[in-house]
């Protein structure tokens, strides 16, 4: 566990936590920023996977491959990052005042050597905001593994770096194979629409009416697209909405719960908790404190 003094522009305070299993690397990175933020990502020497799981401000966080080139691909919900060996890698923001991510890196000729499978050419051309569910959800768990610190756990972790790799070099054989996606412009008007439309309830015949699609083949494809259904996605948007509120303003439970469209504070926090692991009022001491 570390503490960094912060010595960027606009970023208060860095803290990290790290865990290596299986000859991987893991680490959890909390940042408090309070408004623009140009980070480089360490590790250049391995390939690095990395996921944002929480982000609290105006703008979403970019990833760039040269500081000052903008990201050319979309954003989309729990979307990752993969950048091979000997390659820079910078997190950007226009407005941004808290966020978390995992990182895991890896020499990737020994994983798949150490797993025991095929080395392939996935770990050698960057990838910038792809989505694949499995390997998102295994990023969350390797996050919650740093985060618990037992030394019990050596097994668990491990395993979990083996299912990683085991996803992680087969994912182009699993993108080649699965249900169509939506379209960048599509996926662009998608989430335009749902972010101009929040908190109010829309239809899934409306979202996929404005796509040409049948409700079916819309939410098929908006999940290969995003990682989520619909719904979900905007329920986590709701929710990030509301992290903001929190940690910027100084609004009741009751008046953010209102502002996201949810019934009353009960139903809110009951939810807030459920996707975030702590009730409005602790997520919000925790990152105020």
């Amino acid at each position: 566990m570390q503490n960094v003094s912060p010595i960027l522009e606009n970023l208060v305070s860095v803290h990290s936590i790290a865990r290596s299993w299986s000859g991987v690397n893991a680490l959890l990175t909390d940042f408090t920023c309070s408004g623009r933020v140009m980070y480089e990502v360490p590790h250049q020497e391995n390939a690095r996977v990395g996921m944002i799981l929480e982000e609290v401000g105006e703008h979403r966080s970019e990833p760039r491959l040269k500081r000052s080139t903008a990201c050319t691909v979309d954003y989309r919900p729990k979307q990752l990052n993969f950048v091979p060996a000997g390659m820079d890698i910078w997190g950007f923001s226009k407005d941004i005042r808290y966020a978390r991510d995992i990182r895991v890196s890896f020499d990737a000729k020994e994983l798949a050597e150490r797993c025991h499978i095929k080395h392939t050419d996935a770990a050698s051309v960057p990838d910038l905001r792809f989505s694949d569910e499995k390997l998102s959800t295994l990023m969350q768990l390797i996050a919650d593994a740093v985060s618990d610190q037992d030394a019990g756990d050596q097994l668990y972790g491990d395993g979990l770096i083996t299912a990683f790799a085991a996803r992680f070099f087969s994912r182009s054989k699993v993108v080649a194979r699965g249900p169509s996606r939506l379209s960048p412009v599509q996926l662009r008007n998608a989430i335009s629409y749902l972010e101009a439309s929040m908190p109010r309830r829309i239809e899934l015949a409306t979202l996929a009416s404005h796509a040409g699609l049948s409700p079916y083949h819309y939410s098929r494809a908006f999940k290969a697209s995003t990682g989520l259904a619909p719904y979900q996605w905007q329920l986590r948007s709701r929710i990030q909405r509301a992290q903001r509120l929190l940690l910027t303003t100084s609004a009741s439970l009751e008046s953010v719960a209102e502002a996201t469209g949810f019934a009353d504070a009960v139903h809110f926090g009951r939810t807030f908790r459920k996707l975030t692991g702590a009730t409005p009022a602790a997520w919000r001491r925790d990152r105020r404190s």
